[in-house]
């Protein structure tokens, strides 16, 4: 089992920045991916960004890139996700995903390990 934690929620203003960890711990491998991944109002969780391990290729939504990066530690198994120019409907719950895709990188079924998510609030 792989266990994610993440961290680094919180409230923020609008325009501010705010960093998410994310911790993997238990049986770990160099190889594979993680995301990140935030539900829209009423719907499923969406896609945000993810980075590969083996490959090193990042991946970002249409709605956060050129705002979010997403990084890693590999030594420290931790990937970060720096969120910038924060918007009101950046607010959700953000969860962290590791797995290996094989159908498609941005969808949720293609990931094994989750984190409970951390809560990031963006106010006016």
């Amino acid at each position: 089992q792989v266990h994610l934690v993440e961290s680094g929620g919180g409230m923020v203003q609008a325009g501010g920045p705010l960093r998410l960890s994310c911790v993997a711990s238990g049986e770990i491998s160099s190889t594979g991916d993680m995301a990140w991944f935030r539900p829209a109002p009423g719907k499923e969780r969406q896609f945000v960004a993810a980075i590969t391990r083996r490959s090193a290729n990042i991946f970002y939504s249409d709605f956060v890139k050129g705002r979010f990066t997403i990084s890693e530690v590999n030594a420290e198994n931790t990937v970060y996700l720096q969120m910038n120019r924060l918007k009101p409907e950046d607010t959700a719950v953000y969860y962290c995903a590791a797995g290996r895709p094989e159908s498609s990188m941005y969808a949720v079924r293609e990931y094994e390990y989750w984190g409970q998510g951390t809560q990031v609030t963006v106010s006016l």
